[in-house]
């Protein structure tokens, strides 16, 4: 653990168990959400021994040479948009990142509907051939993040005074899930340009990213005209509000921008979980009068995004906003999802 962190800390025990205090535990979630953006969360019942396997097994994956780890690249799972990408291999803000990384996403059989009618980002996982438990681990992080997401939404509905199943019922009921492993190279201590950061600075695009880090940090989070840590604490994820969320509530609950520069002189490993809207999900503004009418949202914000493009100029579903995005992250995948 690193020193105290600057981001909200809150114990969503309440939300897990379904004992205790959970309209307390909204009240904190609207208070980190309208101002920071960014949380950390305790008591989320995510097992301890599945984290260190998770980050056992990712080490060994990302210390196999180059020709081995390709074995499993993006290009070979076509529109499920899965496996590995090398160093410099995805762009962010239009900008390659330092970093390599692994794509995973709801595992589906070739006889779901959805893959035999061709829906991106829809199919099977590519996983290593050589690390024996290596699947079963993933799978099992993911249906417990799962878990996890639908109670931390249930809190941030409440948190918007709306019915806690909410985004269950109306935008989450089948989320689209998807899943990163990270591992950033060192970087300069002084980096020259935006290129030697790990990733610039960026806002995630569905609702919700729960984020599990290593010791190594570097995460950094925008708070007004600063930029503030995010450090790892054992035991500890990190949640951020993204585009959709910021979309739904009118801005009253923003997509904080942040970045990563790994200055530790190691390896760092991230792993960011994307609980986000259904592929087929309509995101509209949500009728929040009764909140937003002390409140002073900003609903214009092209000017602060690299791409210019407001969130709150969108109509369509998630599938087509996160088609437009991750476009431009894989350019040379492009096709792949057309």
């Amino acid at each position: 653990m690193s020193e105290a962190p600057a981001v909200p800390i809150i114990d969503v025990t309440p939300l897990v168990t379904g004992e205790g205090d959970e309209h307390a535990v909204s009240t904190a979630m609207a208070d980190a959400c309208r101002r920071e953006g960014f949380f950390y969360v305790v008591g989320h019942g995510v097992s301890e021994d599945l984290q260190h396997r998770l980050d056992e097994m990712s080490r060994s994956f990302f210390a196999q040479p180059v020709d081995e780890k390709v074995k499993i690249r993006m290009g070979l799972a076509g529109k499920a948009w899965r496996g590995y990408f090398p160093v410099g291999g995805e762009l962010t803000s239009g900008k390659p990142d330092l970093k390599e990384g692994l794509y995973f996403g709801t595992e589906l059989g070739a006889d779901d509907p959805r893959v035999r009618a061709g829906v991106p980002l829809h199919g099977a996982n590519l996983f290593p051939a050589g690390l024996p438990g290596f699947a079963g681990t993933i799978l099992e992080y993911m249906a417990a993040l799962t878990d996890l997401g639908h109670a931390l939404m249930r809190g941030i509905a409440m948190s918007l005074a709306l019915e806690s199943t909410y985004f269950r019922a109306g935008y989450m009921a089948d989320p689209l899930t998807l899943f990163r492993i990270f591992h950033y190279p060192p970087a300069p201590a002084r980096p020259a340009a935006e290129e030697e950061w790990g990733v610039g600075e960026h806002t995630d695009y569905g609702v919700l990213t729960i984020l599990r880090q290593d010791d190594a940090g570097g995460l950094q989070v925008k708070a007004g005209s600063r930029w503030i840590d995010a450090p790892p604490v054992t035991n500890f994820f990190v949640c951020n509000i993204g585009d959709m969320l910021d979309r739904l509530t009118h801005g009253l609950y923003r997509s904080t921008p942040h970045r990563v520069l790994n200055v530790s002189g190691r390896g760092r490993l991230s792993f960011p979980f994307f609980f986000d809207p259904g592929f087929d999900a309509r995101v509209a503004p949500i009728d929040l009068s009764g909140l937003l009418s002390s409140s002073t949202p900003r609903a214009d914000d092209a000017d602060e995004r690299w791409d210019n493009a407001s969130v709150h100029d969108f109509e369509g579903t998630y599938g087509d906003y996160v088609l437009g995005k991750v476009s431009k992250v894989f350019p040379e995948l492009r096709r792949s999802v057309e």
